[in-house]
């Protein structure tokens, strides 16, 4: 993944709508960006929601819309959100193509919810890229834009200057990822469990977002281990151990923590001590190795090894993206 540069204190978010759009992809990145927890001091976003012509949209679900702005705001727009499209990957109006390309070369971050990569790939901006869609649309997308590869198995894509995602839901994991991108873990943890997301998903990109665990009583000892786990991450952690502290087989214990996350054991810890490290390494003066420890990952090398691999970034230059935005803003 390129290099990011440092956040800025304000970021304008346009959110492209249209002609029957599904209510649900033009609510995701508005739920996302616009939600209350994110920490303002750090960063705000402005978000407008607009249309090749503002006035009365009709949707997929039947009810109408009321659109004020149309795509001069996208001209102004550090983030365009191309929530979804038709399914058919019918052409784009000319003046949104035009939007879209202007916006990207100028700088600003182009995200293709869904079927929003189809019109992206019209305006010429996915060529020689892999991009993510729905998968019931890949093959459309690919015999119609020949000059991008489609990733039917990740959820999102992360390009850099382009993001898109696969269907429905990966449209809150794509947003999630990239306001982490730009805000760091905390704030996107935070966002990921007010608006309650479904559990972890490994994509293309793994996500880092601290998963909702069920509060219903039968699973109230099942979070509480969790929940300890959490807070010994730099503690050796066996399935086996586990399953006993919380008094059940260890075939019971494995399937409930999947009902409950979503994932595997292995792979929660590892998220959770990746998420951990980004805290430390966002927030604090501790040398790598001392992260590295904290985090349960042992040894600085194992740290870098995992931070790489996950993030495509070194831990040091992780810590520098953040210290950057945090002079910048301070300067703000």
């Amino acid at each position: 993944m390129p290099a990011i540069a440092p956040a800025l204190l304000h970021k304008k978010v346009a959110v492209i709508a249209f002609e029957g759009i599904t209510p649900f992809h033009l609510s995701v990145p508005c739920l996302v960006f616009g939600s209350r927890v994110v920490d303002t001091d750090a960063m705000s976003f402005a978000i407008t929601v607009c249309a090749p012509q503002a006035g009365t949209l009709s949707t997929s679900a039947g009810f109408a819309i009321a659109i004020d702005a149309d795509l001069s705001a996208v001209d102004e727009a550090d983030i365009i959100v191309m929530p979804s499209w038709h399914a058919d990957g019918r052409s784009a109006p000319d003046n949104l193509l035009d939007s879209v390309r202007r916006g990207h070369a100028r700088g600003a971050t182009v995200v293709g919810l869904c079927l929003g990569a189809f019109p992206l790939a019209q305006a010429g901006l996915l060529d020689g890229r892999t991009v993510a869609t729905h998968w019931e649309a890949a093959d459309m997308l690919a015999q119609h834009y020949p000059r991008l590869a489609v990733d039917r198995h990740v959820l999102y894509v992360d390009d850099g200057d382009i993001l898109t995602s696969a269907g429905v839901a990966a449209g809150l994991d794509c947003c999630l990822h990239l306001l982490r991108r730009l805000c760091g873990a905390e704030v996107a943890n935070r966002v990921a469990k007010h608006i309650l997301v479904a559990p972890h998903r490994d994509g293309g990109q793994a996500q880092f977002i601290e998963q909702p665990l069920p509060d219903d009583a039968a699973a109230g000892r099942f979070a509480q281990l969790l929940e300890w786990v959490g807070q010994h991450l730099h503690e050796e952690h066996s399935i086996d151990m586990l399953a006993e502290r919380a008094a059940m087989s260890r075939r019971n214990f494995t399937r409930h923590f999947r009902l409950a996350t979503g994932t595997s054991f292995k792979q929660w810890l590892q998220n959770q001590r990746l998420i951990h490290a980004q805290r430390l390494l966002e927030a604090g003066d501790l040398s790598i190795e001392r992260v590295a420890h904290a985090a349960g990952f042992g040894t600085a090398l194992s740290l870098r090894q995992h931070f790489k691999a996950a993030l495509r970034i070194s831990p040091s230059d992780y810590r520098k993206r953040f210290r950057a935005s945090s002079v910048e803003q301070a300067e703000t």
